[in-house]
């Protein structure tokens, strides 16, 4: 999916999920928890009544804490 959406022309759902062969509910799902893992997503709206394209524009910062493992305190 990261693949797709990063090239220069980026993908629409249909296309994303035929090629991953899923539902395109689950294909928006999988575009929102992109941007919630801190991708940056444009969606190009075409004037000639063609999907929308989503294109990735910016990938996350590393070092930012959204990425990084969770540890929870264990009472033992």
């Amino acid at each position: 999916m990261i693949r797709m959406l990063s090239g220069k022309a980026g993908s629409d759902v249909a296309a994303l999920s035929r090629k991953l062969g899923w539902q395109s509910h689950t294909t928006r799902a999988a575009l929102s928890g992109l941007r919630k893992a801190g991708y940056e997503i444009a969606a190009e709206k075409s004037n000639a009544g063609k999907p929308t394209r989503y294109r990735i524009t910016a990938a996350p910062d590393p070092a930012d804490s959204k990425l990084k493992p969770k540890v929870s305190a264990h009472a033992g």
